[in-house]
Formats: C-alpha cells, sequence, structure tokens
C-alpha cells in the first residue's frame, strides 16, 4: 500500500510555473536557415566604422550570429546556438571538405579576429580592442554550434535607443569580399539615417540628403577598410575597394551605388557615393492569393478574432483600471492592436491574481507597476504589463503555499451569479443597451484620462 499526500491547485499551479520557468532556463534555441533569411542584423554605429581586424569569413560569421540576438532580451550567457547545417548553407559551402574549412574559420575568428573601436571620450578619444567571439563549441556528432560574445562587445549589440543601423542578413550573406561587407555596412548606415530625418524630420534639407550622398575622405575609407598599407596605387586602390565590391553590392543588394572622385589641388582627397533604393519587385501572386477560399477564411477568422478581443477589452473593468493608473492613455484604447494584446495576454495573468488576491489585488500590484514605470522610454505597453505581471503571479504564489490563510481568495457570489445557475446558457452578443453603457464607460475613461472629475480621496 503506498500514500501520497494531497496537493492543493495552488501548489500545482507554483510547481507547474517553476518546472516551465526551468525548462525556459535550459532551453537552447537553435535557429534554422529559413529564420536566419527574415533576420535583420543590428549594430551600434561604432561598430560599423570601427576597423574589422579580421577576413571575410569570420566577418560574416560574426554578421550571421548577432542577427540571432534579439536587442532588447540579452541572450543567456551573451550566447546563441546555430546550426552547422545551416551555418554551411549560409556560406553556400558543399564540398568535402567544409568541416576543416569551418574549424580554420574559427580559429581565426578567435586567434587572429578584432574590431578597433574608436570613441568619443571627454577631450579626446577612446581606443577598444575587442575579439568579438571569443568562445566557440561544437561537436563531431552534433549539428548544434555554441557561439559566445565577448562581455565587451554586447553593448555594441543590445539595448540600441540611438546611433545604430539595422540590415538584412540575406544581403550580407550574398556579399563574398570583406571590403563590400564593410562598405555595405557603411552605406546602410548613412541610408537609414536618410530615412529616418526624411520621415521624422529634424535635420535641414541639405543634411538630410548628404546622408543619401555620403563623403568620407580616402585617408578615413583606407582606415576602415584597414588599407592604410595596402594598394599604394590608387588606381588599384580604387579597383579593391571601391569597383569591385560595389559591383557585388549593386548586383545582391537592394541598393544601387555610384561614386565620384572628389579632388584637392592634383590629388583624390575624399569620395562621395550616391545611394539609391531599387524598387521592391511586387508580389505577382498577390491577386491569386487574396481569391485563395482558405486565405480569404483565415484573414475572416483572424479580423473576427481581433474584433471580439478588442470588445472584450474595452469592456473589462482592467481597462478602467489601467486607465486610472495612467499605465494606458486614449491612444491606446483606440489601437486594436495594443488592445487586443492586453485582452490577450495580459488580463488572462490579471484573472489569475484576481483569483489568488481579488480585484483590489490586482489594483494594488497596478499602483507599484504605476510608481515604477519611469525611465520606460519604449512604449509597448502590452510587453510592458506581461512581464510585470508574470514576475509577480509567482510571488503570489509562494506567499500562498507560505500563509495558506493567504490563498484561494474568494469573493463572495452576487444574486446576478447565483441566478446564472439556473438561467439558460448566456449568449454572447452585445444588446444596444450594453453598447450605449459600453460607450459611457469609455467616455467616463476618456474623461479621467484628460485629468477632469478625478476623485482625490
Amino acid at each position: 500500500m503506498t500514500f501520497s499526500m494531497p496537493i492543493s491547485n495552488t501548489q500545482r499551479s507554483v510547481f507547474y510555473m517553476f518546472s516551465i520557468t526551468e525548462k525556459a532556463k535550459n532551453q537552447k534555441q537553435v535557429l534554422t536557415l529559413n529564420e536566419l533569411s527574415k533576420r535583420k542584423v543590428v549594430e551600434h554605429n561604432s561598430l560599423i566604422t570601427s576597423i574589422a581586424k579580421m577576413d571575410k569569413t569570420p566577418l560574416k560569421m560574426f554578421e550571421l550570429a548577432v542577427s540571432c540576438i534579439n536587442t532588447e532580451e540579452p541572450p543567456k550567457d551573451n550566447t546563441v546556438y546555430l546550426s552547422k547545417a545551416d551555418l554551411f548553407a549560409f556560406f553556400k559551402v558543399s564540398d568535402n571538405d567544409k568541416h576543416s574549412r569551418f574549424k580554420q574559420a574559427v580559429r581565426a575568428m578567435q586567434k587572429e579576429a578584432y574590431f578597433e573601436i574608436k570613441e568619443e571620450a571627454g577631450k579626446g578619444f577612446k581606443f577598444k580592442s575587442i575579439v568579438p567571439i571569443p568562445y566557440v563549441e561544437w561537436t563531431d556528432y552534433h549539428d548544434e554550434v555554441k557561439i559566445e560574445f565577448h562581455r565587451e562587445i554586447m553593448p555594441y549589440l543590445i539595448n540600441l535607443k540611438k546611433n545604430f543601423t539595422q540590415h538584412a542578413l540575406s544581403e550580407i550573406s550574398e556579399l563574398n569580399s570583406k571590403y563590400s561587407i564593410i562598405l555595405y555596412r557603411w552605406l546602410s548606415m548613412n541610408y537609414n539615417q536618410y530615412e529616418h530625418y526624411s520621415a521624422k524630420g529634424g535635420r535641414r534639407a541639405k543634411q538630410v540628403e548628404s546622408y543619401r550622398n555620403p563623403s568620407i575622405s580616402v585617408k578615413e575609407l583606407r582606415i576602415m577598410t584597414d588599407t592604410v598599407n595596402e594598394y599604394q596605387r590608387f588606381t588599384n586602390f580604387t579597383q579593391k575597394i571601391l569597383d569591385i565590391p560595389l559591383k557585388e553590392i549593386n548586383d545582391n543588394t537592394t541598393f544601387k551605388v555610384s561614386y565620384e572622385k572628389v579632388k584637392k589641388g592634383r590629388s583624390i582627397d575624399s569620395i562621395v557615393f550616391h545611394i539609391e533604393k531599387k524598387p521592391v519587385a511586387k508580389n505577382e501572386n498577390y491577386k491569386e492569393e487574396q481569391q485563395d477560399t482558405v486565405y480569404l477564411q483565415t484573414k475572416a477568422d483572424r479580423e473576427a478574432k481581433q474584433k471580439m478581443l478588442f470588445a472584450e477589452a474595452m469592456q473589462s473593468p482592467y481597462t478602467k483600471l489601467l486607465g486610472e493608473k495612467w499605465l494606458i492613455n486614449v491612444a491606446d484604447m483606440q489601437d486594436i492592436s495594443t488592445m487586443t494584446g492586453l485582452a490577450e495576454k495580459v488580463y488572462p495573468l490579471y484573472d489569475e491574481l484576481k483569483e489568488a488576491r481579488g480585484l483590489k489585488g490586482v489594483e494594488t500590484h497596478l499602483s507599484y507597476v504605476a510608481s515604477k514605470q519611469e525611465g520606460y522610454s519604449k512604449r509597448n505597453v502590452v510587453k510592458y504589463l506581461k512581464t510585470a505581471i508574470e514576475g509577480y503571479l509567482p510571488t503570489v504564489a509562494l506567499q500562498d503555499l507560505e500563509q495558506p490563510e493567504r490563498a484561494n481568495y474568494k469573493k463572495p457570489r452576487s444574486l446576478e451569479e447565483v441566478a446564472k445557475d439556473f438561467l439558460p446558457d448566456y449568449q454572447n452578443e452585445t444588446s444596444e443597451a450594453e453598447k450605449e453603457e459600453l460607450r459611457r464607460l469609455k467616455a467616463e475613461i476618456d474623461k479621467k484620462l484628460r485629468g477632469e472629475g478625478l476623485d482625490h480621496e
């Protein structure tokens, strides 16, 4: 005969949360080529203008690894995982010697490849020399490749708020020279600024145009491409650093780039580039796709679900609480994606807290969150609130284990709730009276958000 101790629902939920958390911590996300083809490389501009003391293969491997980083959720231990097979596919390597070539590339990356970064510091400059990927681990019997970044390179890759550039990894994969990659990154940096200030303003028209037609001195270009002591004849320099790389960029990326030489006296002093974006190819199958029955049904289902979630969010007491705590504003409530995101990802978690602590417990939590939101610059309301409640729920569950008297909070049932036991199943249809009440509630929330009629008890 065996005996077992009964486990409460609260204990089960705690154990479940702990197991999920532990699983997530230990889980390795090995990215596939299909995923990588959609990824972007995001880097600080100081890294783009730095001297890449490495050849083509380590530089491309670095860009590949960087594309796997979520800039706002840094990887654990500065580590990402790649598929060996997809890594070979990315480099378009298919010969029998690919494994030994991979080992050579890793060896070169760890022993010879580094960035020389120059940054303004006080009245002068600060110089850094960083080996970006000091540790790579793989086996001959597993497909997985472990890549660990140096801690000093991470500030140039994560939590970037300004002075950064984003470009497509798929375009980097098509470039087959170190100089092509360096030029492409630098051109992307300038053109991204052109697009940004063209849309947002904040710069004079002449300054905006200078980003589309950037100029760089020959001296600076030699430093950036690490060719100060190479290609001393300018015709050789032009061919190796400009003509061949730009042809590669024009043939394989969305850029169409030309250049002109600017003389100072009798010698070439600087280079002015002229950057254009190629028109995006039109999807010829879009009309057929839009007539496809499965596509149309999926689209209709998605839109119906979105409308339902939006209506639920607007009627939810949590929306009213968030408005009162200034955690959402009128613009948020008019944004369908924000409200549906709250209804789908955040409000179910509030339901869990309400079950344990009542609606007052939810209000207390939101008051705390509101008091801590200073310095939260990026307005991703759903992500911010979801992170906050996910971090709080395990604490509540632990408190319930330690203090059972606090667990399983049950609010007394109202007469309406009791009556539902004896009434037919509720039909989820909004009556005209309910719609009018919804409009009244929204007007009340809008009024409070404008600072009118606030209760300062």
